[in-house]
């Protein structure tokens, strides 16, 4: 996910924002994660309180050779042991010295705690692993996809699956590394995404649905068509006349597939669009319907820090888990939703419907079935 910047003001003056400023170089207790925690989402918590969190996380850390960390490394057997755990890991970590909290003025981040280089560290009690887990870890002739997708089966949702594929712990023995933990999430939510998609292209069509809501200033308008999948995302800043994600200098990032899928990454909404993706995806799935699917982000002045992918899949599923309004055509739809953009955000939802791909697509196909 791209994120926008955050000046050392914005920081200071968040809404409930307390930032810890000193900080000790030994600690004992629990480690939900090797990463930084993701179950925030779940939590009804505002940006103000979830920056805090965030600066209030030690990272302890450690550099390793990426061609030489599997050999023998007892902190990497550590990480993949937090990693592979159902529940809390207990930990003794001792840093080199007391970290210290940067805050970056004028840089493009996440908000991110103090930072310490690890001097040693152990686990104190048994983590628990689920078997189906060890099962999946241990066997290394299991590419890391088949390997998420049976996990994914079996009902383990996507924040621990991430963690896995982030730790090495999944997949060939000869391809198993430590991965970017938001390159990790796109992958996991692209990987369970791929698979829904092929179960939902086998239910009937739906209706002229719409669905709206969001969160922490993420707003997703959803338009649900009765015709064959395919998916559509317009991502912009309300406040912004140019986006920087667009690869054209619009203020507006969007990407598109059709029914046959994607065969390059999505370039201009990134990790952002396969988040979106599975949200939907979700509630397809649930309703057993199939449908063409276009979906407007609206980044309000509200999202003031940057918080991570996972805000675009939770708050596109906050959007549907809300009542949609159902349509007796696609005129009607249309007109609602520029009229409801209107009076929500002073927007002119015309701009981007005359810019949609799926829109253009649904116009040749409804020409070829008539003729």
């Amino acid at each position: 996910m791209h994120l926008h910047r955050v000046k050392y003001k914005d920081i200071e003056q968040l809404p409930n924002l307390q930032i810890k400023k000193d900080f000790k170089k030994d600690f004992q207790g629990s480690s939900p994660s090797i990463f930084i925690g993701k179950l925030w989402s779940k939590g009804k918590f505002g940006i103000g309180t979830i920056a805090s969190m965030r600066y209030g996380l030690v990272n302890s850390r450690a550099k390793w050779n990426v061609k030489e960390v599997h050999k023998q490394n007892r902190l990497l057997d550590i990480c993949k042991e937090v990693g592979m755990a159902s529940n809390s890991v207990e930990l003794e970590v001792n840093l080199k010295e007391q970290p210290k909290l940067n805050l970056q003025p004028e840089k493009e981040i996440i908000p991110f705690g103090p930072q310490g280089e690890v001097r040693k560290a152990r686990v104190t009690a048994n983590p628990t692993v689920d078997s189906r887990v060890e099962r999946i870890v241990s066997d290394t002739d299991l590419k890391a996809v088949e390997g998420v997708l049976s996990l994914y089966r079996k009902g383990f949702e996507e924040n621990f699956l991430t963690k896995l594929l982030s730790s090495g712990s999944m997949g060939l023995e000869a391809n198993r590394k430590l991965v970017p933990t938001r390159w990790s999430i796109t992958a996991v939510d692209d990987t369970i995404g791929k698979k829904l998609i092929t179960t939902v292209k086998d239910f009937p069509t739906g209706e002229f649905q719409v669905y709206f809501g969001g969160e922490w200033g993420n707003y997703y308008l959803i338009l649900f068509f009765p015709e064959v999948w395919s998916f559509e995302l317009f991502e912009m800043y309300l406040e912004h006349k140019l986006n920087p994600w667009s690869k054209a200098g619009n203020f507006y990032s969007t990407d598109y597939e059709d029914y046959s899928g994607r065969k390059n990454y999505a370039e201009e909404c990134a990790g952002g669009y396969y988040a979106c993706r599975l949200g939907v995806l979700d509630k397809l799935n649930e309703l057993k319907r199939q449908g063409s699917v276009l979906v407007f982000r609206f980044i309000t002045p509200e999202y003031n820090v940057p918080l991570g992918v996972w805000v675009c899949r939770e708050a596109t599923r906050k959007s549907m888990n809300e009542k949609p309004l159902t349509f007796g055509s696609q005129e009607l739809m249309l007109k609602y939703a520029k009229e409801f953009i209107k009076n929500k955000f002073g927007f002119e939802l015309e701009q981007l419907l005359k810019e949609s791909k799926l829109l253009k697509e649904k116009k040749v196909q409804r020409r070829l079935s008539e003729f």
